[in-house]
């Protein structure tokens, strides 16, 4: 395939129409029009429809914009730091995180990033779900716990711990049989006990308080609502100042913490200046050493 060509019709397709396409990139409308159709004979497929009132995308043709528009910047960043004899991170990089870290880290690192790599403009949205990394042309994406993928590739950068807080007045259960306790928990708790500390005290959670954000949970927890199961980094200076009190560890998996990107695409010089970035910014994969 002519990467020339499907550069052009990229070019065509952003632009909405040869001549605006023309007036950008200094390449004549003939030329453009010339390097769509033998693409379009290439593919065996129409790309663009043509008519009176302009140029639209078919069907086909949104579908290998969305496909290959970021491939073609990557390549192109590539090529850049080739011909410059250097890998200078530099372009719009967009960046998946989780709601709570986002709210809590990524508004420093975010800052910080850019103030090294001046080259680079970087979009952080917080988003719990899973995006598509591809289709929705994110760079990297910073997942809790990722399940294997084979399109994925990345890095663990930090670890976190559960514990379970509650305000110095609640008295902490003797360890013994399974203690019902007053809860605050998520809006999307399941019932299941609490061990703690390797089975030496396990509790049993009696929901009183529900809440969509684990903060709020941690608020409740500091106003004396109950006891909470939250992760230690968002804790620890509550705990250090007293406001909370620690009732043990929980047992089980620790939640980890890994920044990842598509493995077919191209590493470039500005994903890889994250990854890098962030996991120096973690030295002992500790959440809590770097609140």
């Amino acid at each position: 395939m002519n990467l020339n060509a499907l550069s052009d019709f990229i070019l065509v397709a952003t632009n909405e129409g040869l001549g605006k396409a023309s007036r950008a990139s200094g390449i004549s409308k003939a030329t453009l029009s010339r390097r769509i159709a033998d693409l379009e004979e290439q593919l065996g497929v129409r790309l663009i429809e043509r008519s009176s009132r302009g140029l639209k995308l078919t069907e086909a043709g949104t579908t290998l914009m969305l496909r290959t528009e970021g491939l073609l910047s990557e390549v192109s960043e590539a090529m850049t730091a080739v011909g410059d004899g250097v890998s200078t991170p530099r372009g719009r990089l967009r960046v998946a995180a989780p709601a709570l870290f986002s709210q809590l880290a990524m508004g420093r690192i975010g800052a910080e990033f850019c103030a090294a790599y001046p080259e680079i403009e970087i979009e952080i949205v917080a988003e719990d779900r899973m995006v598509d990394l591809i289709e929705e042309q994110f760079d990297v994406a910073i997942r809790i716990n990722p399940s294997p993928d084979s399109n994925l590739v990345g890095r663990c950068f930090a670890r976190d711990r559960l514990v379970v807080v509650a305000a110095p007045q609640i008295i902490r259960p003797i360890p013994g049989a399974i203690r019902a306790i007053p809860a605050i928990v998520t809006s999307g708790f399941q019932p299941r006990n609490w061990t703690l500390d390797g089975g030496k005290l396990v509790l049993e959670p009696i929901p009183k308080l529900r809440f969509s954000s684990l903060l709020m949970v941690r608020d409740a927890a500091i106003a004396g609502g109950g006891a909470a199961l939250i992760p230690q980094s968002i804790a620890w200076n509550q705990l250090a100042r007293g406001d909370l009190v620690q009732w043990g560890i929980a047992s089980g998996p620790e939640p980890t913490l890994w920044v990842l990107h598509t493995s077919r695409r191209l590493a470039a010089p500005k994903v890889r200046a994250f990854v890098d970035f962030l996991c120096a910014r973690y030295p002992h994969m500790s959440l809590v050493l770097n609140g």
